[in-house]
């Protein structure tokens, strides 16, 4: 193709010529508008810089590919026959353009944010770095402030929050017999929105002033007097929420519209559910993060007064539109994590998810519940004292569905035929960290407590356990058990359990201890601290060098085996739900054959079960095994 050729159309040559057209077009409307309202100075370059940062990830997105049909539709030009050249992955090419494929984009998701993952980890290396001892060793204070404020930013909005969408992605769609998404180009859209999220706030190092450095938080007034860095937060927050919405409105519509034949609500696979209820999480809750950062733009670049008290604003109107996002953001970050224990747990102790109904019911619960509780972050905020205690009662009583869970899943252990596969140890991992996570979330529900170690390393103990032995540790779980699917590999499973065991280890020598240095009082977002936590500290820094490395055993295993790993049985774990019933990898389409559910997906042990069957063109119903074999005996 020729140069012309490759600027017209989608792709890195357009997006790359993007970029300097979207700079001169922020350029001419900073300029003109402030020529137009007389301003002086014409060029102001904290105003060029924040309409920059607004239109290059557009003008990138317009460049790669993202908006071209919705373009050539709006403008009335006759319609292109779909050839679907630009659906599925015929080489490792494709995973790098604008692709319309569910399980190309649940890739591109894994991928994109296992990298940011590993720029965050490094950034954690770096902070443990620091804090090894007492003093200032390698990065002078505000240097740490903006690295553990875009850690937490890249791992929350970055990674946790985008990989389960990632995992779904590649996995709803044939669990329910669908052949795609509802929207197939707004879920490439929503994949493209993330790394430009992602390269704001990283480049956010670069700004006058460094890095933003307010926290994940990025509480205000101190967002609204910070310099320029915190506007590529901001600004990127945007990008990522509107790409959780995006991708949660697909799942809405593809869950209730395009389920197979035969699969009802109470035959779905509990990922579903957890899936469905994550999603009516992310588009009732996500607007109000949008909104938060909005009213911290209009305040930083327009003067308006959201939140200046000596304007008759409100500072702590912040934290309660934030929190009212960020609560159940917490809970967006564990539902599609207790789907993910639910399927391996269930096909490798061999029996049916125990209390499938009430597990299903217990999610919806924590939907509802999840919008009552965001105030226990503010209990030393200066809120109105009497609004504590039912913020307290709401916090314990969102254990309860949580509860209802853990036993349900030890019940389904209870003498099962366990398998100790390597995603079988991180869902059972996944289950003592959790725990451990929640109990320390029912004392700090508790209002004395919280008092005392509010903003101390017992939250920042807490948060990890529940976020990092939770959440991370199913999504490793989920990344193994469906990798055979994926790749069409298998991985080694001695360096997946080696993986497993440098994790627990190693995971808990490093958050462990911080509870007990948080409750003597150490103050956490600080780069020194007094000499009676030194010992303490070192014990955790090589704690979590340690376990930093324990990453490379997975990496390593992953990038292997999908090269070379040994040819994967469609069907390696001899799991009932449909997407182990096609080849792996899945055809393009997904099924040759549209599946007809006629049970439910857990009926381990139940002689001649099936989840589905898919009908042959002689009419033969055939069970969703293939072949007419009967099923494996368990």
């Amino acid at each position: 193709m020729t140069l012309a050729g490759r600027l017209k159309a989608p792709g890195w040559s357009r997006a790359a010529l993007s970029q300097p057209i979207g700079f001169l077009v922020a350029l001419g409307v900073v300029v003109g508008v402030r020529a137009l309202y007389g301003y002086d100075p014409l060029v102001d370059w904290d105003a060029i810089i924040t309409v920059v940062l607004i239109a290059l990830p557009l003008a990138f997105l317009v460049g790669i590919g993202c908006f071209d049909y919705w373009f050539r539709w709006a403008s009335g030009a006759p319609t292109v026959p779909e050839d679907h050249s630009g659906h599925g992955a015929r080489s490792w090419k494709d995973y790098f353009y604008v692709n319309t494929d569910h399980k190309v984009i649940g890739i591109q998701y894994i991928v994109t944010t296992f990298f940011f993952f590993i720029a965050g980890g490094l950034m954690a290396m770096v902070m443990r770095a620091e804090l090894a001892q007492p003093g200032t060793q390698f990065v002078e204070p505000n240097t740490y402030n903006g690295l553990f404020s875009v850690h937490a930013s890249l791992m929350i909005f970055l990674f946790i929050i985008p990989v389960f969408a990632g995992i779904a992605n590649y996995v709803i769609p044939l669990m329910i017999g669908a052949p795609d998404m509802a929207f197939p180009r707004l879920n490439a859209l929503s994949f493209w929105m993330l790394p430009t999220a992602g390269i704001l706030m990283l480049a956010s190092f670069f700004a006058d002033g460094g890095a933003f450095a307010t926290g994940w938080t990025a509480y205000a007034p101190l967002s609204t007097e910070t310099p320029l860095g915190q506007t590529f937060f901001t600004i990127a927050v945007q990008f990522a929420g509107a790409s959780s919405i995006a991708t949660a409105l697909n799942f809405l519509v593809t869950i209730i519209t395009m389920r197979a034949p035969g699969m009802t609500f109470w035959r779905m696979p509990l990922l579903v559910w957890a899936n469905f209820t994550t999603s009516l999480l992310v588009v009732i809750a996500t607007p109000f993060i949008a909104g938060s950062q909005f009213f911290v733009l209009l305040d930083r670049s327009l003067g308006t007064n959201f939140f200046n008290v000596g304007a008759n604003g409100d500072a702590l109107m912040y934290q309660h539109v934030f929190w009212f996002y960020s609560h159940p953001a917490v809970y967006i970050m564990m539902l599609p994590g207790f789907g993910i224990v639910s399927e391996v747990i269930s096909a490798n102790a061999r029996k049916p998810v125990f209390g499938y109904r009430m597990m299903a019911f217990s999610l919806m619960a924590i939907v509802v519940l999840g919008f009552t509780v965001w105030a226990h972050h503010m209990f030393v905020s200066g809120m109105f004292s009497w609004l504590r205690v039912p913020m307290m009662i709401t916090t314990m009583l969102i254990a309860v569905p949580t509860g209802i869970k853990i036993f349900s899943w030890l019940a389904t252990l209870w003498r099962g035929v366990i398998h100790l596969t390597t995603p079988m140890l991180f869902a059972l991992g996944f289950i003592t960290m959790f725990t451990l996570g929640g109990i320390s979330g029912i004392m700090l529900a508790v209002i004395p407590v919280v008092i005392h170690v509010s903003d101390t390393y017992f939250v920042v103990a807490h948060i990890h356990y529940v976020l990092f032995g939770g959440s991370v540790f199913t999504i490793f779980a989920g990344i193994y058990h469906w990798f055979p699917k994926m790749t069409g590999r298998m991985y080694d499973e001695s360096l997946g359990k080696l993986h497993f065991w440098l994790s627990f280890v190693f995971f808990n020598l490093t958050f462990g201890p911080m509870h007990l240095v948080g409750v003597d009082g150490m103050p956490r977002r600080v780069a020194d601290y007094a000499e009676q936590f030194a010992t303490m500290n070192v014990i955790i820094s090589v704690s979590s060098f340690l376990f930093g490395l324990s990453f490379l055993v997975f990496l390593y295993n992953m990038v292997t085996s999908w090269r070379n790993g040994p040819k994967a049985a469609a069907n390696p774990w001899r799991a009932h739900t449909l997407e182990w019933q096609v080849s792996s990898p899945p055809p393009i389409f997904n099924f040759d054959e549209v599946p007809t559910v006629v049970g439910g997906p857990y009926e381990y042990g139940v002689p001649g079960a099936v989840h589905g069957v898919f009908k042959e063109k002689r009419g033969a119903a055939v069970p969703a095994g293939g072949g007419g074999a009967p099923p494996p005996a368990e």
